[in-house]
């Protein structure tokens, strides 16, 4: 992987290693994007996705692999995650917004149909969006699932809300 001194991967390089759905498979519905780079020995991803869309292999340190065929989008490998590093997905909202999903352990100040700031995979903000669901199952170990409606041209780039030292 090419990921620069952050680490951070961009998308051209997630699609250049083949670790990003197709524009075709992300207008058919959710799907989960795992931008793991840290070849660890972990695999809950693998374990707990009821669909079995999700692989790891023999060795315990590769890098999960997203099935888009089997993947509903379902979310349950999000908060499984121990490094966060895997987003829901969807560009079959509508023509003009799509949906992000992503894990986050901060204290959630804000609920369905706020307007937050969004932010990149580098935690620099990129837009506004909207708050779709937040998400506290039992098995998240208080990590909750935040959903944002984000402008469909910013599906690719959102990956958390901006916060400030105020939040």
């Amino acid at each position: 992987m090419k990921a620069d001194s952050t680490g951070i991967l961009t998308v051209e390089e997630l699609k250049e290693i083949g670790r990003y759905p197709s524009e075709e498979r992300m207008k058919q519905g959710p799907i989960a994007i795992a931008e793991c780079t840290q070849n660890i020995p972990c695999n809950p991803c693998e374990t707990s996705c009821p669909f079995h869309a999700i692989t790891i292999g023999e060795r315990i340190t590769s890098l999960p692999v997203v099935d888009p065929a089997k993947c509903v989008g379902c979310a349950t490998c999000v908060t499984a995650c121990s490094g966060q590093a895997i987003f829901i997905v969807d560009k079959s909202f509508s023509e003009e917004v799509g949906t992000v999903s992503f894990p986050y352990e901060y204290l959630v100040k804000f609920k369905k149909d706020d307007i937050v700031k969004c932010a990149n995979r580098a935690g620099e903000y990129v837009c506004d969006g909207k708050v779709k669901r937040v998400v506290l199952t039992a098995k998240a170990d208080h990590c909750y699932v935040v959903t944002l409606e984000v402008p469909i041209s910013m599906v690719d780039e959102v990956r958390s809300v901006y916060r400030t030292w105020e939040d």
